[in-house]
């Protein structure tokens, strides 16, 4: 039966007849999985050549477009207590509405008069000011008032000084003349001792002209004494000036020296005032800080603090609130040998959690439930997790995108990248190479301007 002897059994004696070699012999179905086999590896070879579509998956959620339609909390400058709630969460709020009012804790602002009393410091230094101000106008008059009398006593003075010249040039042409008179009564008297000598003169002639010599002697001392006198009052004048510059010189000075501080103490008055104003201000600010308000139109998503004289420190979180008004995007990661190949404006298609999708990566065409969306902004530094974050917006020209869905829902995307056949996808995939590395027509364009303003301008 085996056949393993050189005596063949089934070349003598024929199995035909039997029910058991038509069941084991049939070749029929051997004939169907043959062409079944061939049909299969045609049609194989056919979608290897068929176009597939290469793409970049990432994971992220569904955010807003701009960083002012996120999500936020709302959170306290100040330290405080909580006084009173007047929302629950869940509640629509206008930018402006209350939210909550809170209480002071610091001891240095609790007192409830605390803008009233620097007002008043405020006002009493600007009266301070006021009193300075007319200080500088009084020491400003003095001053003009001691330059004019400065002026006319020097004018004083130099006519004195103008006068004892003159003085002195009088006694000088009278010291002369006084020098003439005594030569002329020496000659007489002379001549008169000669004559008397002769015998033509007598003794009372001689007598007499002695007596005139010596009165015109005594004459030329009284001249010269006169005009040595003469001489000292044009001194005199001349330590006259000196004094009266010295004199006004050191009162003018003394009340520059008054003024000067005076406008010193102005100036620092001044800066008092500016000082308590700034702090009246501050404290008026600070109180407006106890009521916290909505920054925006939005839903209080959860009060972080509750109860009431709860206390918390500044910049604590107190409530949370989501925008009314929003613009969707999703926000994604990519790994780092991707983001070469993602670029600004890309085509991208976006699967909702939550949204049912039948999705054909490299036929995008053929897919169901998914929406368009572009490529608006990429993230230069890589994120914590390792990849590089990439933020898409709705493509306007596709399907609008469910209005049910929330920011933060996880969204499944995918970026379209450039045509290949299967087979080199395969091949790609096997290999661990990137997707072909391509520049879009939006980018192409806008390097063909700058390349072409860059020659304008040479």
């Amino acid at each position: 039966m085996l056949n393993i002897s050189n005596n063949q059994l089934n070349k003598t004696v024929t199995l035909e007849g039997y029910t058991a070699f038509a069941k084991a012999f049939k070749t029929a179905h051997f004939k169907l999985f043959n062409r079944f086999l061939l049909g299969f590896a045609i049609l194989g070879v056919i979608i290897l050549f068929l176009p597939w579509t290469q793409n970049v998956t990432g994971n992220g959620y569904v955010t807003t477009l701009t960083p002012d339609q996120r999500p936020q909390t709302i959170q306290s400058p100040i330290p405080g207590r909580i006084e009173a709630w007047y929302i629950k969460e869940g509640d629509y709020v206008k930018k402006g509405d209350t939210i909550l009012h809170i209480s002071e804790i610091k001891n240095e602002y609790q007192d409830p008069r605390l803008v009233e009393r620097t007002n008043q410091q405020k006002d009493a230094k600007s009266r301070s000011v006021q009193s300075y101000q007319e200080k500088i106008k009084a020491l400003g008059n003095q001053i003009e008032a001691l330059q004019a009398e400065q002026a006319l006593k020097l004018k004083q003075a130099k006519n004195k000084l103008v006068q004892a010249r003159l003085k002195v040039k009088s006694d000088s042409i009278d010291f002369q003349a006084a020098k003439t008179n005594l030569d002329i009564a020496e000659r007489q008297y002379n001549r008169t001792v000669t004559l008397q000598n002769e015998g033509l003169k007598a003794v009372t002639d001689v007598e007499e002209k002695r007596l005139k010599l010596q009165e015109t002697q005594a004459k030329l001392i009284s001249q010269e004494n006169k005009l040595l006198s003469s001489q000292n009052e044009i001194i005199n004048a001349q330590l006259e000036i000196s004094r009266t510059l010295a004199e006004y010189t050191d009162k003018i000075s003394k009340a520059r020296s008054d003024r000067f501080t005076a406008e010193s103490n102005q100036f620092e008055a001044e800066g008092e005032v500016t000082k308590l104003e700034s702090q009246s201000t501050n404290y008026q600010m600070r109180n407006d800080l106890y009521y916290i308000t909505a920054p925006q139109n939005g839903y209080i998503t959860k009060a972080i603090f509750g109860g009431i004289g709860e206390t918390f420190k500044e910049g604590e979180k107190l409530v949370g609130i989501m925008p009314a008004n929003y613009d969707l995007a999703v926000e994604t990661y990519v790994e780092p040998l991707d983001l070469p190949l993602i670029h600004l404006g890309e085509d991208v298609r976006i699967q909702f959690d939550g949204w049912p999708a039948i999705f054909f990566n490299g036929w995008p065409n053929a897919s169901f439930g998914t929406f368009g969306g572009k490529v608006v902004a990429i993230e230069n530094f890589i994120s914590k997790n390792g990849k590089f974050r990439i933020l898409i917006a709705p493509d306007k020209e596709d399907t609008s995108w469910p209005k049910n869905i929330r920011v933060g829902s996880g969204a499944y995307t995918i970026a379209l990248l450039e045509d290949v056949p299967i087979w080199y996808e395969i091949w790609r995939q096997l290999n661990g190479f990137p997707p072909n590395y391509y520049e879009s027509e939006a980018k192409t364009q806008e390097e063909t301007k700058s390349d072409t303003s860059d020659k304008t301008e040479k």
